[in-house]
């Protein structure tokens, strides 16, 4: 019988609950897949802790990211053939040994990319790629702003930038991820705990500001964020792991210089299947060309996905972790 965690009740990672699962065989358009490697995400946690409501109730297998190995092909696929290594990052349901996925939502892991790295990039890489190339397009000369710069997100998005011809700024919460970071394309680091980021900026871009902000830590950086911003800047708010933004008066984004928010999700991006065929050549060649250096810096056993939360959100963990079956 395979295995999964599933969350029968919301609160900490305690909750996770490692038991039998059967994936059952694939229908018209599915694919059954034995997972190789697991991509660890605050996300799962927002859905574990009932944050974020969970897309069809409870109880819920959490996981958003996933690679493997086709098992068994459903009628009417015939792009797939069982022994081809696959990935893909879906809402939920990654949190398991097999299980049975829309061939739709799959892509092909190219040579020169392990299993690894593509379970630690579907989520992270393809939200870095979007973030940077779609919700505003990073190009030469442009100045950025990076929260939680040593994260899985944060340090691919510091080496695509640096590529894209940036010069990019981040925030961490310790000196030890300000050395990761700078390692990772960041031209500058800050470590918000000792520093006000909000000075820094202004100190270091000579009171020029940024053309971008990236923020996904919500709350307690909203309003540094969009400080940070010179007149007509973004701000991109793709996560909260702070808490929520509280409702605020739209007049203070005309007051700080016409800025714009937007609050973007992944999933609205790579919703069509040309977006996301496209997302990830673009993601899995930067990888294979060397641009993105993926650093798998955390591994637990699928078994232990609740040491694996707790490390996650006591700040213990830097760049990807992954979960083995």
């Amino acid at each position: 019988m395979s295995k999964a965690i599933r969350i029968h009740t919301h609160g900490g990672p305690e909750v996770l609950v490692y038991e039998d699962a059967n994936p059952g065989r694939p229908g018209e358009g599915e694919v059954l897949m034995r997972q190789t490697a697991i991509g660890l995400n605050f996300l799962d946690a927002y859905y574990r802790s009932g944050l974020y409501p969970a897309p069809n109730g409870l109880p819920l297998i959490p996981g958003s990211e996933a690679a493997g190995i086709v098992v068994e092909v459903g009628p009417r696929v015939d792009w797939l053939k069982a022994g081809d290594r696959v990935a893909y990052t879906m809402p939920v349901g990654a949190y398991c040994e097999e299980r049975v996925v829309p061939a739709a939502r799959l892509v092909k892991v190219p040579d020169g990319v392990s299993d690894e790295q593509a379970a630690a990039l579907m989520l992270k890489g393809l939200t870095a790629e979007y973030l940077l190339r779609r919700t505003y397009g990073v190009k030469l000369g442009d100045t950025i702003l990076f929260h939680a710069a040593a994260g899985g997100v944060g340090l691919i998005a510091g080496q695509w930038a640096k590529h894209l011809g940036a010069t990019v700024i981040g925030t961490v919460g310790s000196d030890e991820k300000a050395a990761l970071a700078k390692k990772h394309g960041y031209d500058h680091v800050i470590n918000y705990r000792t520093t006000d980021f909000v000075a820094a900026v202004a100190e270091l871009t000579k009171g020029a500001k940024c053309d971008v902000v990236y923020d996904s830590v919500g709350v307690d950086t909203f309003n540094g964020s969009l400080d940070c911003l010179k007149p007509r800047g973004l701000l991109a708010l793709f996560g909260q792991s702070s808490g929520p933004v509280p409702p605020f008066n739209l007049g203070l984004l005309a007051q700080k210089g016409s800025l714009y928010i937007t609050r973007p999700t992944l999933f609205t991006y790579i919703a069509q299947r040309a977006d996301l065929e496209a997302a990830a050549e673009a993601l899995f060649s930067a990888v294979a060309s060397g641009v993105v250096d993926v650093q798998i810096n955390q591994r637990f056993a699928l078994a232990d996905a609740a040491k694996a939360h707790a490390a996650l959100e006591g700040r213990q963990t830097t760049g990807t972790t992954i979960l083995l079956p």
